[in-house]
């Protein structure tokens, strides 16, 4: 416990500092079926093929996030744990921006996936044969699954 004359500047610096260094987070899922194949979208406002995942809101956990933002771009509800695979640094988004990526093998597809002003076009593709644009942050996360690796520091 602080002193109670140090509590009050120690709030308001940590306050602040989080204006002048905020972080963000995201979350990714590498969902698969019962083939192996992987479930990517492609967005409307970015070139290539990701695996579904957005952005933690305020007050959200990343759990509930990973549930939100896979029904949203995909139409897939959660029917079982998902497997926190690893936590990455996403300097190329930004140099405090992090991404809490997992893999999701239990799941039911509770409606189609959407088509909207966001989300163009999806699917399951086969790993060894994935879309020629997809990106490299995806091909690199489903080689550290395939091969058991340990998670790279950065996405």
């Amino acid at each position: 416990m602080q002193p109670p004359n140090l509590r009050f500047p120690t709030r308001a610096y940590l306050f602040l500092n989080r204006f002048r260094n905020g972080m963000t987070l995201g979350v990714r899922a590498a969902v698969f079926d019962d083939q192996g194949r992987i479930f990517l979208v492609r967005h409307s406002y970015v070139p290539g093929w990701y695996m579904p995942g957005g952005g933690v809101d305020k007050g959200e956990s990343m759990q509930a996030a990973l549930r939100r933002e896979l029904l949203e771009e995909a139409g897939i509800g959660l029917t079982g744990p998902a497997e926190l695979f690893g936590i990455y640094w996403n300097n190329r988004a930004s140099p405090r921006d992090h991404v809490a990526f997992y893999v999701c093998r239990d799941w039911q597809q509770r409606q189609p996936p959407p088509r909207n002003f966001e989300i163009v076009e999806s699917g399951f593709f086969p790993t060894g044969a994935l879309p020629p644009d997809t990106t490299d942050a995806t091909r690199r996360r489903l080689e550290e699954i395939a091969t058991g690796s340990d998670p790279a520091a950065e996405w």
